[in-house]
């Protein structure tokens, strides 16, 4: 074989495999499976939500999604892990109040910073949060409860399920804006608040729909207000706490979804149409129902608008209460 074979063989060769290259680097996104991080344990109500959403998401992105369970330090953990991921679309993750606005200002040592970090896809589910006590005792409503920590010679108790959470948040809020004492006893996690509270160990929790349904249908925990804006079609008859001496209050917890800061326009606006699809899915909107979740709208721009007004609205109260955790 004369050595002009030889060149012209390498030349056809060297172009099939540049073509090939260039057919696989414009592949339609996404080509292979998306992993999705939840910053939580397997089981919690945040990885049965991305569980959710993520069955029918993967089939409108026609790939399969898998998810990533990296808990700890409030997903601090999994926050980190996304951060340190290349910029492709290919690794997405689950962000909460906690992950974009309470863990900056609490953690000292964090191995990420949010707005440098990441970009919002969308919004996918808003968390309802309740003021309950249990049935036996006096207080039967928000306002009474109020009234109660106001004249009280001691401080009423209330649980939550960590220092620095949505939830312990929410009722320093509520403390300073009704100007009433409460007294926070912090738990590692929902269950073990809620079991004190039936227990009579506290006098009040600030817990989730979605953790307390189970107990306000089964008899035990008596919901005296919601934090939320209107009041919730699961809990008809029980007013908001600014129908009931607080005008204008709301306060809540949401779940959206994430990509490392300089992933592609085209690979977020994919994501997020994909995300909107699984949002309409009937067995979402039914268990959305059914664990009284809000569905917010999915788009970025709206995720980024709520992300901005919550750190404007939280991080100066939790600088004032100077919270300080490591990580």
């Amino acid at each position: 074989m004369t050595e002009f074979s030889l060149t012209r063989r390498s030349f056809i060769v060297a172009g099939l495999a540049s073509c090939a290259f260039a057919r696989s680097a414009h592949a339609a996104y996404p080509d292979k499976p998306v992993r999705w991080i939840v910053g939580y344990p397997p089981g919690g109500a945040t990885d049965a939500i991305a569980r959710l959403i993520g069955r029918p998401m993967s089939t409108s992105l026609a790939q399969p999604i898998i998810v990533d369970n990296r808990p700890g330090a409030g997903s601090s953990v999994g926050a980190s892990a996304l951060a340190a991921s290349p910029k492709d679309g290919y690794t997405v993750a689950s962000a909460d109040n906690g992950t974009l606005i309470i863990n900056p200002v609490v953690y000292r040592n964090l191995q990420y910073d949010p707005d440098r970090d990441f970009r919002p896809v969308g919004l996918y589910a808003g968390i309802n949060l309740l003021l309950c006590v249990r049935t036996d005792s006096p207080i039967r409503t928000g306002a009474e409860y109020l009234e109660k920590a106001g004249s009280a010679s001691q401080p009423l108790l209330y649980a939550s399920p960590g220092i620095g959470t949505p939830l312990h948040l929410a009722m320093e809020r509520l403390a300073r804006d009704a100007k009433v004492p409460l007294k926070h006893v912090a738990y590692k996690g929902m269950a073990p608040a809620l079991n004190d509270l039936m227990a009579g160990v506290v006098d009040s929790i600030v817990i989730d729909y979605t953790t307390a349904g189970p107990a306000i249908k089964g008899g035990s925990v008596r919901p005296l207000a919601v934090f939320s804006e209107a009041r919730l079609a699961v809990l008809p008859d029980v007013p908001t706490i600014a129908e009931q001496g607080l005008p204008g209050f709301t306060a809540g917890a949401w779940h959206g979804l994430i990509v490392p800061s300089g992933t592609s326009d085209e690979v977020v606006d994919r994501l997020s149409k994909g995300l909107a699809t699984a949002l309409t899915d009937p067995l979402v909107k039914t268990r959305y129902a059914e664990l009284g979740l809000d569905m917010p709208a999915s788009d970025p721009e709206t995720f980024r608008r709520r992300w901005d007004d919550d750190k404007a609205l939280w991080q100066p109260l939790i600088k004032s209460l100077d919270i300080k955790l490591d990580g």
